[in-house]
C-alpha cells in the first residue's frame, strides 16, 4: 500500500487510526473497573487521599500520579483528559515501534508495525489508560536509545532512568528492564574487557532504575508509612491466593489467542535470513521478545491486558513480514483491516458487558449526592466519583475484601472490615448480584444488614448486569 509505504505520512496515519480505534471509549467513565480505580484514587489524592494509607493498592505510587493529571479537572471531564492523554502515549509509542522497526531493516514495513500495535492494544484490553499504555511509550524509547550499533553510557543511563519510572508504573516491568541492564553490561564489556568497570557500571545502572522506587519509599518512611508503603507494594503479592485451575487455564489461552498471531509474525521474520544491517538490533528484539512473553507467564491471573508489553518488540519485528512484497499485495492490508474490525466488536460486546456513561448516571441519580457516605460492597469504583460521596474504608477496589482471591492478602481481615465499614451505618449500599470467586460470607454480612437496616429504592442495570441500590432507614 502506498500509505504504509511512505514515512512522511507515518505520523497521520498513526493518529486517525488510533483515535478510530478508541473512539468507541471516549467519554465513556467505566471502560475497565481497574481504570476507574487508577481515577478514582487520583481524584482522592487531590482531596488529601494518601496511596496505602486512605486507599490500598499494590500498584506503584506513580501511576496515581499520573492519572492525577487529568483527575484535576474532577469528574467527568477528567475521565475523557485521561483517555485522550493515554491515546497520545498509544500513538507516540507506535511511531517508537515503527522507528524501532526501521532500525532493525525493516523499513517497508515500519508503519504497518506501528499500525499493528495500535490495534492488538484494543484486542489486549488496551483501548484506553491500562498501565502498560503509558510505561510501554518509556520502554521503547529506552530501547531505542540502547539499541545497537549506538550504545554509549550516557544512554544507557537514559534507558535506565526511563525503566525507573516505568517501574513506578507498574513492577511487572521489572524483568525487561534486568534485561536492559544486562544489553548494556555486555556491551560495555565487549567495549572495555574491564570487569570491575563493567560491573561497577551495572551497579549504576541498577541505581539509577531503583531511584524512582527509593524515593518513593523514603517520602513514606519520612511520614512514618513505610509499614503500608513496603506491604502494599512488595508484600501482599506472595500472599494472594490462585485462582482456579481453570479459570487461569481459560486467561491463559484467551491470551495466546489474541497475541500468537503478531508473535508469531515476528518469530517469523527474525528467523528468516536478512541482510547483515540491523543484525546486531535484530538480536536484541529477539531477546526481548523472550523476556517480554517470560516476564507476562510469571505474573498470574493473566488478565488480556498483562500481554501489552510483549507487543512492543513483536510488533516492530512483525515489521518483516509485514512489510515483504508479497505480503504487502495479498495479506498486510487484510490482517490489519480484520484486526481492527475485531477490535471495534471487542469494544462493543465489552460495552454491552460493562456498561457505560448513561447508565452509570442513573445509578448515581439513585444513590444521590449526600449526605452520608456510600459503601460500594460489589460494584463499579466509579459511583464515588460520579457522587462525590464519602467512603468509610480504605478498600475502594471491592473485591479486596469481597474475592476469595484477596483473603489474608490485602493486611486486613475482610470480614473483620466489611463488619466496621457496616457499623459506621454507610448511608447507601450498593451490590452487584453474587459472582465466581466470591466470598459468601462477606455477601451474607452485607446481605443481613440490608435486610435489617437499609430499603432497596433502586434496581438498574450496568452493563449485563442489575446492580442494587439500598438506603438507609434506620
Amino acid at each position: 500500500m502506498p500509505i504504509l509505504a511512505n514515512p512522511r505520512l507515518r505520523l497521520p496515519v498513526l493518529i486517525l487510526v488510533a483515535i478510530g480505534a478508541r473512539a468507541l471509549t471516549f467519554g465513556n467513565p467505566v471502560v475497565h473497573v481497574d481504570e476507574e480505580f487508577y481515577f478514582v484514587t487520583a481524584l482522592r489524592m487531590w482531596q488529601g487521599a494518601l496511596p496505602f494509607v486512605d486507599i490500598w493498592d499494590r500498584k506503584p505510587v506513580g501511576l496515581f500520579l499520573l492519572y492525577a493529571i487529568p483527575a484535576r479537572l474532577g469528574f467527568p471531564a477528567g475521565i475523557l483528559a485521561y483517555q485522550l492523554l493515554a491515546t497520545a502515549s498509544a500513538i507516540a509509542t507506535a511511531w517508537a515501534v515503527a522507528r524501532l522497526a526501521d532500525r532493525l531493516g525493516y523499513a517497508a514495513g515500519a508503519t504497518a508495525a506501528g499500525i499493528a500495535y495500535l490495534l492488538w492494544l484494543v484486542l489486549l484490553g488496551g483501548q484506553d489508560g491500562q498501565a502498560p499504555v503509558f510505561y510501554n511509550l518509556l520502554m521503547i524509547v529506552a530501547a531505542l536509545l540502547i539499541v545497537p550499533p549506538h550504545i554509549t553510557r550516557a544512554r544507557g543511563f537514559g534507558a535506565m532512568v526511563l525503566v525507573g519510572i516505568a517501574l513506578q508504573i507498574k513492577y511487572s516491568v521489572v524483568f525487561e528492564g534486568i534485561f536492559f541492564g544486562l544489553w548494556l553490561m555486555l556491551a560495555d564489556w565487549r567495549a572495555t574487557r574491564r570487569p570491575v568497570v563493567t560491573l561497577a557500571y551495572g551497579a549504576a545502572l541498577a541505581a539509577v532504575a531503583l531511584a524512582p522506587t527509593g524515593i518513593a519509599a523514603a517520602w513514606y518512611a519520612a511520614i512514618g508509612r513505610w509499614d503500608a508503603f513496603a506491604y502494599a507494594n512488595f508484600i501482599s503479592i506472595f500472599h494472594r491466593n490462585p485462582d482456579p485451575l481453570g479459570e487461569l487455564a481459560q486467561n491463559l489461552g484467551q491470551l495466546i489467542l489474541i497475541v500468537s498471531p503478531v508473535v508469531s509474525l515476528a518469530v517469523l521474520a527474525l528467523r528468516r535470513e536478512t541482510p547483515s544491517a540491523g543484525a546486531a538490533e535484530r538480536r536484541f528484539v529477539a531477546l526481548w521478545l523472550a523476556v517480554a512473553i517470560g516476564s507476562v507467564l510469571v505474573f498470574r491471573p493473566w488478565f488480556d491486558h498483562y500481554a501489552l508489553p510483549i507487543l512492543l518488540p513483536a510488533c516492530a519485528a512483525a515489521a518483516g513480514l509485514l512489510g515483504r512484497a508479497t505480503w504487502q499485495r495479498r495479506w498486510t492490508s487484510a490482517l490489519l483491516l480484520t484486526a481492527a474490525l475485531a477490535g471495534q466488536i471487542t469494544l462493543l460486546v465489552q460495552r454491552m458487558e460493562r456498561g457505560d456513561a448513561r447508565q452509570l448516571a442513573a445509578i448515581a441519580r439513585a444513590v444521590g449526592h449526600g449526605p452520608g457516605c456510600l459503601y460500594v460492597y460489589s460494584g463499579n469504583p466509579m459511583i464515588y466519583a460520579a457522587t462525590g460521596r464519602c467512603a468509610l474504608s480504605p478498600y475502594l477496589v471491592s473485591s479486596h475484601l469481597s474475592r476469595m482471591r484477596e483473603a489474608g492478602a490485602t493486611g486486613v481481615d475482610q470480614d473483620g472490615e466489611i463488619r466496621r465499614i457496616l457499623a459506621a451505618r454507610p448511608a447507601v449500599i450498593v451490590m452487584r448480584p453474587p459472582f465466581k470467586g466470591e466470598r459468601p460470607i462477606g455477601r451474607a454480612l452485607v446481605v443481613a444488614a440490608v435486610a435489617r437496616d437499609y430499603r432497596l429504592t433502586a434496581t438498574l442495570p450496568m452493563g449485563n448486569e442489575l446492580l442494587r441500590v439500598y438506603h438507609r432507614t434506620r
